[in-house]
């Protein structure tokens, strides 16, 4: 009987208790909230450059238009048009000319 008592008692399986998995659950939750308003911040930070390139890819193509066609006026339906801006182009052009983050390049919009 005491053989088996002293198995026993060597046998308890160790474990983490409640404290130490608070613990950890704390330490995670104060990392998450350091690096989720980084991230956002990030995501604004690459829009706004996705923006700039935008408007410079467009106002370069109607810089090469002008030059290909002297006399003429760059215009966003001429550059979909020749085929030297893509839609998705125009949109995010209008959209950020719309915003005023950027004022009213070279382009005219139709």
């Amino acid at each position: 009987m005491k053989n088996r008592m002293k198995k026993m008692k060597q046998a308890q399986v160790k474990a983490f208790t409640l404290v130490e998995m608070l613990v950890v659950l704390l330490i995670i939750s104060v990392l998450m909230l350091l690096f989720v308003p980084n991230l956002t911040q990030q995501k604004d930070l690459v829009a706004e450059k996705g923006n700039a390139a935008v408007v410079k890819v467009v106002e370069s193509q109607a810089e090469l238009y002008e030059l290909n066609h002297p006399g003429e006026t760059a215009t966003l339906g001429k550059l979909k048009e020749q085929g030297q801006i893509s839609d998705n182009q125009v949109k995010s052009y209008q959209k950020v000319i719309a915003s005023g983050k950027v004022e009213q390049g070279r382009v005219i919009s139709d």
